[in-house]
């Protein structure tokens, strides 16, 4: 009974995923992208990447594709290139640069999740959690702690709430969980509870909302 009302229709119609542009050391990461891209097709949801077809971004975007759903690929036009990043799965929207490119996919999405990667994982996990706390968006923000990869990261976190630097209602817009079914469950559950410090605005790119 549980398993069925997971599977149940999702209210995201695409969801964004931040990971890797290699496929890290350990086989459960690569399992894990695909396990999500497969997730995603069972829920009738959409992809949104960062383009390309190497590393965790390849496997992801390819089980998604494999799956017959959409796929969205947003590649800033220098790193377009093959030898760069590969064949980009699905439809392709080229930009001029890295913060229209993370602009583009916040704008065609309703979620995110973060796969284990390296620093522009990190860079755009961060910045749509900032973009969170300011009211850009509400937009739920998944990570997908793959073998406990991002335990440091939440360590940090919860110490940055012990020292008063985030808020202890701010660190609610993190939802994280080890395993793809979990995350989004937790996902179509999450709520905002932060106070936001700005209105939904305009982003440089049109509306984030």
């Amino acid at each position: 009974m549980e398993e069925e009302s997971e599977m149940k229709e999702s209210k995201f119609k695409r969801i964004c995923v931040f990971c890797g542009s290699s496929p890290g050391n350990k086989s459960s990461y690569k399992d894990a992208a695909i396990e999500l891209g497969n997730e995603l097709v069972s829920r009738n949801i959409d992809l949104v990447y960062g383009g390309g077809s190497i590393g965790l971004m390849g496997l992801v975007s390819q089980a998604v594709s494999d799956g017959g759903r959409h796929v969205i690929g947003v590649i800033p036009r220098t790193l377009m290139p093959r030898e760069i990043t590969g064949e980009t799965v699905g439809e392709v929207k080229a930009v001029a640069g890295m913060h229209q490119r993370k602009a583009e996919m916040a704008k065609h999405s309703d979620a995110f999740i973060a796969l284990p990667g390296g620093y522009g994982t990190l860079e755009e996990l961060l910045e749509v959690i900032t973009w969170a706390q300011l009211g850009i968006h509400d937009k739920p923000v998944g990570l997908l702690n793959v073998d406990g990869y991002y335990n440091s990261l939440l360590s940090f976190i919860d110490k940055a709430v012990e020292e008063g630097f985030i808020s202890p209602k701010a660190r609610h817009i993190i939802v994280s969980a080890p395993s793809t079914k979990e995350l989004v469950k937790k996902m179509e559950e999450y709520s905002p509870q932060h106070e936001r410090v700005a209105s939904k605005q305009s982003w440089e790119t049109g509306k984030l909302d």
